[in-house]
């Protein structure tokens, strides 16, 4: 899943990217007015976002990519609400609630997207890892179920430990 996941956001990032690089003007329409230089602002976040895509695929720099895609999430999340809430016209896209609140909350499932994707979060799939020594490494992918007895708690685990 996290693959595949992986591989969905860097498509998505290197498009949307692409897009803000091409169709800059009909982007800086959302930016808020408290943001200094909008163009440029517009033109780096596409950068950011092709860079982000380009680090998903390269396995040294997916968890700075996660993380960063992530913090690019939330920070672009004000032009969201900006034209949502002020009802900026872009051409191409509607202007309706059918488009804005689908978009709106689906954010937050970014920021998850890209430190799941990074590998910099396992949530919701993955144990808790276990105590004690010698059980196997799980790869990234999460837990396999060849991997020994079901867990026990923590208490039980350093109560077994104690008595031997």
């Amino acid at each position: 899943m996290r693959r595949a996941l992986r591989l969905a956001l860097a498509v998505f990032y290197a498009i949307a990217g692409v897009l803000h690089l091409k169709s800059g003007p009909a982007f800086v329409a959302i930016v808020p007015d408290w943001v200094p230089w909008p163009g440029a602002v517009v033109a780096a976040t596409g950068v950011c976002e092709m860079a982000g895509a380009a680090g998903l695929l390269i396995p040294a720099m997916r968890k700075p990519a996660g993380v960063l895609l992530a913090l690019y999430a939330v920070c672009v999340f004000p032009a969201n609400l900006h034209h949502a809430f002020d009802h900026v016209r872009v051409p191409g896209l509607p202007d309706s609630w059918w488009y804005h609140a689908p978009r709106l909350a689906f954010q937050p499932v970014l920021v998850w997207a890209a430190l799941f994707a990074g590998g910099v979060i396992d949530w919701p799939w993955r144990r808790p890892p276990r105590l004690g020594v010698g059980h196997a490494a799980e790869d990234e992918e999460g837990p396999r179920p060849d991997q020994g007895e079901p867990e026990q708690d923590a208490r039980s685990q350093l109560l077994a430990q104690e008595q031997h």
